[in-house]
Formats: structure tokens, sequence, C-alpha cells
């Protein structure tokens, strides 16, 4: 790892002086990372960091990195990625990341990764195998198992994690957890949790043409692990999250944000069960609309409350709960993008996306002063995990939503993903999370999923063809839970 350097690249002043009395005394210079091991960086110093998947979220989570030094930089589509090549001119250039770590493993000490939702887990695995710390954007994986691949993986490689939540690095989500665990709204009832997401198209059939690839994009390299399919523009960039095959959908792309601040306060755990509705949900792409339940157990004392057996409800695509009582007409819930909302025996607690602006009916102009029990984040999201990074590992102070506490978090966010998939099982499904398995789905049940959906009107009369992919519900559902790879790649 390097040390700081100046505009110019020079030498820095310090880095002059120790080098050169470490000379004069007849020392070698050994490498940081030998003498500290994996997963270690020395306070002062400052981290050399890869970007990979650039394009996007990844150029704003670098940004709010500027401190540090941005070494290397990987994008499948060369395109989509120039405004952030532009910021860092200096940073070496990549499509695939393992050929960036082949050339350049030694000077990285940390990634941001930042790619499509279902070649999370692959390179954040392939980070951190080779002792690299890890910014994974949210949802932090594409399935179940890889949830608890990742988790696991944190917990054996030591290296410092993020998911990227931000707002669980927020004030807010601390306060809707405090006012909860005082009692402030009495024992837990139920939960609430939405979004105005999907803001891109879904119920999308699969495409029938076949443009040519762009020659800044790597097609073979986006599809990863995914099953091989031509190359459309409905993909990417930024659509890809509507697609079963690349991204998670309403659910996946803003659970982490909305779901976080009652998994956090409630300390929910895994659930016992699940079941979801939707508007038409077909074999490609997730639907316009849906409602997930979620069933959690009941939980010891929390602070001052306990709470029964409990019910979190998640909605998209434009549904919302019914309006809590109390809460004055006209008055949006949340806010334009979503909210959270936990029912108690004493009152009503909602806050905005992102934990943010916490409320409790009838008390807007006198909240609660309650005790900071949970420490608040003094720098911002990302700006936590690079000092987690610098820590040593043995004394390290985890960033907020390290995989932890993530890992565990986002099984139940994509969890929903297989509620809605099998609701043609019309019953609730009974979850076993030791075991990572539905354990009522009969070994001949099927499940009918639309394939193609199509309308016309002939002679003033509506004629329908609808299509059917009829598959064995617990194949999918172990399929969905763990997926199959391509050949060519695996996890590390």
């Amino acid at each position: 790892m390097k040390k700081n350097k100046n505009k110019n690249n020079g030498l820095s002043r310090r880095k002059f002086i120790t080098n050169t009395a470490a000379v004069a005394a007849g020392i070698s210079i050994v490498p940081r990372h030998v003498l500290g091991g994996v997963g270690f960086t020395a306070p002062s110093d400052t981290l050399n960091i890869a970007g990979i998947g650039v394009g996007g979220m990844g150029r704003s989570n670098l940004k709010a990195m500027n401190s540090e030094r941005i070494v290397a930089l990987c994008d499948v589509d060369w395109r989509y990625a120039q405004k952030t090549f532009t910021d860092y001119p200096d940073a070496k250039k990549f499509k695939d990341y393992r050929v960036m770590f082949d050339k350049m493993g030694d000077d990285i000490d940390a990634v941001v990764i930042a790619t499509p939702d279902h070649t999370h887990a692959i390179s954040a695995g392939e980070s951190m195998t080779r002792g690299k710390h890890v910014y994974l954007q949210k949802p932090l994986t594409h399935s179940i198992y890889e949830s608890r691949y990742l988790t696991k993986l944190a917990e054996e490689t030591g290296v410092a994690t993020q998911m990227g939540n931000q707002g669980h690095s927020g004030d807010g989500t601390r306060l809707f957890a405090e006012w909860i665990q005082n009692g402030e709204i009495g024992d837990p009832l139920e939960a609430h949790c939405w979004t105005n997401r999907p803001i891109w198209p879904q119920g999308l059939e699969r495409p029938e043409n076949k443009p040519e690839v762009p020659d800044t994009l790597d097609w073979d390299l986006f599809l990863g692990p995914a099953k091989y399919r031509p190359y459309n523009p409905a993909y990417t960039p930024w659509n890809w999250r509507a697609w079963w095959d690349f991204g998670t959908g309403a659910l996946g792309d803003m659970g982490c944000h909305i779901i976080d601040p009652i998994y956090f306060a409630l300390n929910l755990g895994h659930p016992t069960g699940f079941e979801g509705s939707s508007s038409q949900v077909n074999t490609e792409s997730a639907p316009i609309s849906e409602k997930v339940s979620y069933y959690f157990p009941e939980n010891k004392k929390l602070g001052k409350v306990k709470f029964d057996p409990i019910k979190m409800t998640w909605y998209d695509g434009g549904l919302l709960p019914d309006r809590p009582e109390g809460i004055k007409p006209g008055k949006i819930m949340g806010d334009g993008g979503g909210g959270s909302m936990v029912v108690g025996t004493k009152g009503t607690i909602i806050c905005s996306t992102y934990g943010r602006d916490p409320y409790i009916i009838g008390r807007e102009d006198n909240p609660p002063k309650t005790e900071k029990i949970y420490p608040r984040v003094e720098t911002s999201h990302e700006m936590d995990w690079v000092r987690a990074c610098k820590e040593p590992k043995n004394s390290r102070k985890e960033a907020s939503a390290h995989f932890g506490y993530s890992g565990p978090f986002n099984e139940v966010v994509v969890m929903g993903n297989l509620a809605v998939r099998l609701q043609d099982l019309k019953k609730r499904l009974d979850w076993d999370s030791e075991k990572m398995e539905i354990t009522n789905i009969g070994a001949n049940e099927e499940i009918k999923v639309v394939t193609s959906d199509s309308f016309t009107v002939v002679n003033g009369d509506p004629k329908f063809d609808t299509q059917f992919e009829t598959m064995n519900a617990k194949n999918a559902a172990e399929e969905y839970i763990k997926h199959t790879y391509r050949d060519g790649w695996e996890l590390s």
C-alpha cells in the first residue's frame, strides 16, 4: 500500500524522511501488508482503492472517498464508465476484475463494488479471499445463499466490510430504534414498509430483437454467472435491476434502505415464514407491484419492550398500507420515496426513506427525549468503512452495516422475491433458516408462471393469448435460493 502522495505524484515529505532514515540505518523496507497481515492498514496511511462497477452508484461512492487514493477502475462498459475514468485519470482501467487483481493485486487495499446484483457475491468473494476490504452496494447479494456465503467469508478473512445502505449510518435510523426500545409506542404489534419503486420498466417479457453489442461493452463479462442470452439495450445500463437474472426488482433495490429501520429497531433476525402477491409475474422480470408479508417469531425483551410473533409487510409499485389511526388527513406517510412504520400498543412511529425524520403520530411537536444507546456515525457511510479499513482487525470497530449485520438482513430482503415468484403455490411458505430451505413444498408440487402475454382486438372482441411454463416448485425454490452459475464462474 502506498503512502499519501502530493498532486504531482512525488514522494510526500514524511515518506522521504522515513525512507532516508531507514536506508541510513541499513534497515530494509517491508511492505505494510506483510507486517500487518490481511485486513490491516496503518491509520496514518491512505487507502489504495479500486472500483468495480463505476458507471453509476460506484462513481458516487468513490467521490465520497476522495481523501483516499483511487488506483484502479473496472467496468464492463467503458462508455458508461467514462465520466469516472475522467475523474481519476491516473487510475488503471480494466474490464475484468480478475485481470485487475492479477496485475495490481499488491497495489490494492480495498474495493468498492457497484455492479449489477447478480455479480455482487462473485466479485466480492474474489476480493475478500485476496485480502481486500470490501464496500458492496445494496442489495448485498442476488440470492439468500450468497448472503450467507459473504457473511461467513467476512468472518473468516477478517477484512473490513460495508453494505451500501447509507441510511443505516444516519441519525434517523438510530433514533427510530431508541424511541421504540424505550417504550414510546408500547409493545410492537405490526410493521409496514413501502416504496414508490419501481421507477423503471418492470413486468417485461424477453426482447426478441438481437442488436449488435456496442464495441465499448463486454457482454460476456456483463452476463458473468448468469445464463447466456443475446445482448439487448433493455438490459443495461441501469434497467438490469428489472430482470430476474440480473437484478432483484423494487424489493431488492429499496428494501435494504426501507426495511432496515424496522429490522434494526426490532432485532428481527430470521423469519419463520412468508407469503406474497403481485401484479402479473413472469419468468423474466419482476412485477410492476407487489406485497410481501414476513412472519417473525416472538422476541425476547428488547429495551423496555417485548413483542409476540410479529408480521411485517412490504409494499411497492404504488401499493400502501392502511393509513394508521390518528394521522392527519392529507399528511403523507414517510416521504415521496417511501417509508417505514411500526404500530404499537400505545402509538405508531413512522420514518421516511433511509430512516430519515422519524416521528410518533400525535407527538410531532413534542418528540421523546431518550438516551442515545446507539453511537452516531460522525462521518459518511463510506468514510465509516474507510475508518474501519485502517484499524487493526483485532481492535477494529466494524463499520455500521458490516456483513455480520447486513448479511443476515439481506437474506430477509431477497427472501421476499421467493414469496413473489412462488405465489402460485397459494399458501404461506414455512422457512428453516439454518438449512436455508422452504419446508412445506411437496416433491411433486408445481407452479405455473407466465412466459408471454398478448392482447388483440378482432372485430371488436378481445383476444387473449397467455402462455405459461409449468415448473416443479421445489426445484424452482432451490434454484432461487442457491443459483446455478454459468460455466467458468464460481464463488471463490
